[in-house]
């Protein structure tokens, strides 16, 4: 997770954050990132495959892999 600093801008109504004004670039990073808890929401009843597995099967097809 990425520790930002915010550049938003809060609509204040009776004293109460009602909205918030986000630069675009800030907006766009947001729903990325929502986009990609979506994807992992998603998956997360498949069947994982543990890291030294996966370095195994590259190398044997690919030959040599750094780490």
């Amino acid at each position: 997770m990425r520790a930002r600093e915010s550049a938003a801008e809060y609509v204040v109504k009776n004293g109460k954050r009602k909205a918030v004004i986000l630069p675009i670039k800030e907006y766009k990073e947001l729903l990325e990132d929502l986009y990609d808890l979506g994807v992992v929401a998603s998956r997360r009843h498949e069947r994982m495959i543990p890291f030294e597995d996966v370095l195994r099967r590259l190398k044997k097809k690919n030959g040599a892999v750094s780490r």
